[in-house]
């Protein structure tokens, strides 16, 4: 299933955040969204989820406007796993997993044998099968956040709209979560801070800079030197790694022309 955002644009508080975005996600593409903080990624993300209504542009799902769409009907196509997780009660584990399972069913309708062994094979597949009857507010940020990629998986939508999914985790879970996600077949579009995860595993990249799309392509395409000055005002190295032949970033401190932060801070209590 394609996702498509045609000439995107949001302000907020009369301040215009993002602006002329147009991207798209074909189905089993993983799509990442890169830019320094403040540049729209998230933005973007929440326009896509519904969270924000653009002012202007449009985004389909399989040529469908989401605005025509009911909740139930957007959440059978579309699941997200986002920075900020509602309050969280005393629900055990696999309950929060279990509510993944919603837009499948009529209201009231109990949770069937078949819905709680998918919560248990997400659960499995997040790396956290012994935690299923443990309080949701006994685990750590790392943990919440993979058990809300399970509440996505257990959703069984074709698309899968991730905001730095890798936060709170560890290193190991970040390449756990992100292995995963490569095998789901489904079309995936992510923000993400960390550039050699973004080049290891997305098919594409748009990188954002001041509300708009600086670039856009594979990530030999976008993750060049020039890029990252002009971008993140960072000077880097672009290797190929040994071992999984994807691009890998070296980043040296400092970019040509661009003062170090410790001087800037003199300047800063100079003037």
């Amino acid at each position: 299933m394609r996702l498509e955002a045609s000439e995107l644009a949001f302000s907020a508080q009369g301040r215009r955040i993002i602006a002329g975005i147009d991207l798209h996600a074909d189905s089993g593409e993983i799509v990442g969204l890169v830019g320094p903080n403040g540049s729209g990624k998230s933005t973007i993300l929440k326009n896509i989820c519904r969270l924000l209504a653009p002012e202007h542009g449009a985004i389909t799902l399989a040529g469908q406007d989401i605005a025509a769409m009911s909740a139930k009907q957007l959440a059978r196509h579309l699941a997200v796993v986002s920075q900020e997780s509602a309050a969280l009660f005393e629900f055990s584990v696999q309950d929060i997993v279990l509510m993944g399972r919603a837009p499948h069913k009529r209201l009231l309708e109990a949770d069937s044998a078949a819905d709680v062994a998918r919560a248990q094979d997400a659960l499995r597949q997040v790396g956290l099968a012994a935690h299923g009857q443990r309080s949701i507010t006994t685990l750590s940020g790392g943990e919440k956040q993979r058990v809300m990629l399970a509440r996505a998986l257990v959703q069984d939508a074709p698309i899968l709209v991730l905001d730095e999914p890798t936060n709170h985790l560890d290193i190991h879970y970040q390449l756990q979560l992100m292995e995963l996600i490569r095998t789901l077949r489904v079309s995936v579009i992510t923000a993400l801070h960390d550039l050699n995860l973004a080049a290891r595993y997305c098919d594409r990249i748009y990188v954002l800079q001041d509300g708009s799309i600086a670039a856009a392509g594979t990530p030999e395409e976008v993750l060049t030197q020039a890029t990252l000055r002009r971008v993140f005002r960072v000077d880097a190295d672009i290797l190929r790694h040994p071992r999984t032949g994807k691009l890998h970033i070296v980043y040296v401190a400092g970019a040509p022309g661009t003062a170090s932060l410790p001087s800037r801070l003199a300047q800063a209590a100079s003037g």
